[in-house]
């Protein structure tokens, strides 16, 4: 090869090799700083957190489930049926497992001058009772009226009828005096030798196998209804329920799925969760979160399962500002139900002069008046 060519490649080559060598290597991964991509996930934070605020106050699934028919009662409660199964399927009802065949119990452990008391149990799930007091008025006389009497939080049946009833004042002695039968349960809130959130853990193991405590405890009374209907004193056309506090949740969900509860009184609950929601949603305790608590099954709506029979909202005017205000706020909901059948008789909301206890003078007012 002549010089002249030589020199000619050298200088091609040279140029090549140093261009070669001032281009970095590529890396074998493509790699990014991970905190670049940040914003991504706080925007996905973002878009969740105003879809639930958008659902949340979207009506359209409710008034789709349910579409009221106010022409005749009859129509009326054919009408509520979608909301009513969809309402027992989101809390777990009727709770799963066989039916035991074993009768019910009824031992007799105290009478005084106005009635006959009785411990009551009656077998209602797998091992599983609802037990109560069941009391038997002096002044029955062949087929009589029977109330279910529910306690609140932390109480029992004996704290709601002995030694004064505490702020239950008559909620269940008061059903005995007025000549009504008394089935009052008892609901799970603390145990010797179980821990304190025995409730909250009970009812998180419940969910895991396809039911709740409300379903469970809803149960308590329903299936013990079966029985106690069969009893030749009780007259099973006359089934009032009356509830304080956490009975008033169960006196107001109860008659909602069990339409033989023909009178009701919810005290000094109705509208507590509403509010504690509007607060802050994670301040709901867990029982009360059942799926679509809070759109399809919220406290004025589920009075559209208990109409067109007769319900009365009680809440204190000297009791906490949480249990009573969002109540108030909400109650004309369930009050046009009542309206639109013409039948503004049946529903109450009755402020009374009192605290956090039930109103005796109202209550047995409203269920002589229904029962």
């Amino acid at each position: 090869m002549k010089l002249a060519q030589i020199l000619v490649v050298i200088n091609i080559a040279i140029p090549s090799l140093a261009n070669a060598q001032s281009e970095p290597a590529k890396p074998k991964y493509f790699n990014q700083n991970v905190a670049d991509s940040n914003p991504l996930r706080t925007e996905q934070a973002r878009e969740l957190d105003e879809y639930i605020q958008t659902i949340a106050a979207d009506r359209s699934r409710f008034h789709q489930l349910f579409q009221p028919d106010y022409s005749t009662t009859q129509a009326f409660e054919k009408s509520a049926a979608p909301l009513r199964s969809a309402f027992c399927e989101s809390i777990g009802y009727p709770p799963p497992g066989k039916r035991p065949t074993k009768a019910a119990t009824f031992q007799q452990i105290g009478e005084d001058s106005i009635g006959t008391y009785y411990r009551a149990m009656f077998p209602i799930l797998p091992g599983v009772h609802s037990e109560g007091i069941y009391i038997v008025p002096k002044s029955a006389k062949g087929k009589t009226p029977l109330i279910i009497s529910m306690h609140g939080g932390g109480g029992s049946p004996e704290v709601a009828l002995f030694n004064g009833g505490a702020n239950y004042n008559d909620m269940v002695r008061g059903a005995v005096k007025h000549g009504y039968l008394v089935y009052a349960p008892q609901h799970l809130f603390r145990a010797d030798g179980y821990p304190k959130e025995i409730r909250r853990q009970i009812d998180d193991r419940m969910r895991l196998v396809g039911t709740s405590i409300t379903a469970v405890e809803i149960a308590k009374i329903t299936y013990a209804l079966d029985e106690l209907i069969q009893r030749p004193e009780v007259d099973s056309n006359r089934i009032g329920m009356v509830g304080l506090s956490y009975g008033g949740y169960y006196a107001q969900v109860t008659p909602a799925i069990d339409t033989r509860i023909k009178v009701s009184v919810s005290s000094c609950y109705f509208g507590v969760q509403e509010g504690r929601y509007v607060q802050n949603e994670l301040s709901v305790p867990t029982d009360f979160r059942f799926m679509n608590r809070m759109t399809l099954f919220n406290d004025a709506d589920l009075v559209a399962l208990i109409c067109p029979r007769a319900h009365q909202i009680q809440a204190g005017s000297k009791d906490k500002a949480s249990h009573r205000e969002m109540g108030k706020s909400i109650e004309p909901r369930s009050a046009a139900y009542y309206k639109k059948l013409k039948l503004q008789d049946r529903f109450e909301h009755v402020v009374f002069d009192g605290g956090h206890e039930f109103d005796d003078r109202s209550a047995w007012a409203f269920v002589k008046k229904h029962l």
